[in-house]
Formats: structure tokens, C-alpha cells, sequence
């Protein structure tokens, strides 16, 4: 199974390039989804938040006020550290169980949409791995556009996650997103070569049809053995 990581920055376009992938038939895993997920009430996320935060980052409902709990992350680093420290292991599992569904389907290639597949160490587990990159001035100007924040505010959360030019550094592909639309298509249909072309061995060796072909070879030769020795 090829496990394909997907990644890049606020404003840069990744959602749709998700949503490309998603248009062309490949199964993905959106940890942003799962993300939210696990901060839903009740869950063992959303106590250990809450814990941490207190419940002035609750809605009326009972559920977390996302926007209000952004402006506090996005604005103390530490804060933000200590949020990622208490949603990593409720994410990890959520998306290794997404992951583990697909494989049990015999999905044969998974898209891994992780914006922080670098941060999270993810990137061990998928190749190759693609960023959708912009420059510096397009993202925060997209990115103004997109949330009608002040320039100040933009950069502040743009400040908040590791650098697109070391992501950039890190990646076996990447998608220059600077141009319109149309581009962003003509270099999508680019990257789908890459990902369609046929498995290794190894990664046929871990898919569902490899792990199949491996019991029935061990099978038949547990087998084959017996009979041997039978004759003997």
C-alpha cells in the first residue's frame, strides 16, 4: 500500500488539492476532520482540553468554541504546544484507525492530508510526499482575503507554523500553487502520474493483497512440506 503525504500551509491551497484527489477517485485521510473528531463533547480530547483551557472555550452547547480557542493558541506558543500535546494521541489513533479501515478495503493508494505531517512526524510513514507551496506574499495575502483579517493577525498564524520553504526543503514533490486555478490543474495532472504509477514490492508486501498472497504462499508451502514428509 502507498501512503501518500499530503501537506503544506494555511492559504496555500491544499484543501484543494485534497479536493482533486478526492475528485479522482483516491481514498484520503483528512486529519483535520479527525481533528475535529476527537474535540467533540465528551470525548477524552475534549475533557483534556477543557481541562487545560477552561470553560470559557465552550459554546452554550457544550462543544469548544474553535475560533476562540485559535486566537488563544495562535497568539502564546506555549499554549499552542501544550494544545498539540494533548490532541496527538487521540489524532494519531484516529487517523491510524481511518488508515487501517482502508487498508482492510484494499485500498491500494491512501492520500495522507496532514497540514502538520512534519511537526507530527508523520513524513516517516509516507511516500512520497507532496507540499503545495506559495510565496510568502501570495499566502498572506490569500490568507487576508480568505479570513478578512488584518495583515498583522494573518501573520501571526501564518508565524505559527513551520516554515513553507523548509516543508518545501522536506518534499519529494511539489506543487507550486502561485498561479490561478488553471495552473493549479495542469500541475495537479503533473503530480498524478507520480502517484498512479504501479507499487514497489514493498509497498505491494504490505497491502492487503500482498499480506494475502504472503499467507497463501505460507500456507501452501506449510502444506507442500507435509506432504513431503509424508512420503518419506
Amino acid at each position: 500500500m502507498r501512503i501518500i503525504g499530503l501537506t503544506g500551509g494555511i492559504a496555500t491551497g491544499k484543501s484543494t488539492v485534497s479536493n482533486l484527489f478526492k475528485a479522482n477517485g483516491f481514498p484520503l485521510v483528512d486529519a483535520d476532520i479527525v481533528a475535529r473528531d476527537v474535540l467533540k463533547k465528551g470525548s477524552g480530547g475534549w475533557r483534556k482540553v477543557v481541562a487545560a483551557f477552561g470553560d470559557d472555550i465552550l459554546l452554550e452547547n457544550g462543544e469548544v468554541d474553535r475560533p476562540k480557542l485559535g486566537q488563544i493558541v495562535f497568539g502564546d506558543p506555549s499554549k499552542r504546544q501544550l494544545l498539540n500535546r494533548l490532541l496527538a494521541p487521540y489524532i494519531s489513533y484516529g487517523i491510524f484507525w481511518e488508515v487501517l479501515k482502508l487498508w482492510l478495503k484494499g485500498c491500494r493508494v491512501i492520500i495522507l492530508d496532514v497540514p502538520l505531517l512534519f511537526e507530527a512526524k508523520m513524513d516517516r510513514w509516507t511516500n512520497p510526499i507532496i507540499v503545495v507551496w506559495v510565496d510568502p506574499e501570495t499566502q498572506l495575502k490569500r490568507l487576508m482575503t480568505r479570513d478578512r483579517t488584518s495583515a498583522e493577525d494573518a501573520q501571526n498564524r501564518i508565524n505559527a507554523q513551520m516554515p513553507l520553504d523548509i516543508k518545501r526543503s522536506k518534499a519529494d514533490i511539489v506543487i507550486d500553487n502561485n498561479g490561478s486555478l488553471e495552473d493549479l490543474n495542469e500541475n495537479f495532472k503533473k503530480v498524478l502520474d507520480q502517484v498512479i504509477k504501479p507499487l514497489t514490492w514493498t509497498e505491494f508486501w504490505v497491502s492487503r493483497q500482498g499480506v494475502i498472497v504472503a499467507i497463501i504462499s505460507i500456507f501452501s508451502g506449510v502444506l507442500g512440506c507435509k506432504k513431503l514428509i509424508a512420503r518419506l
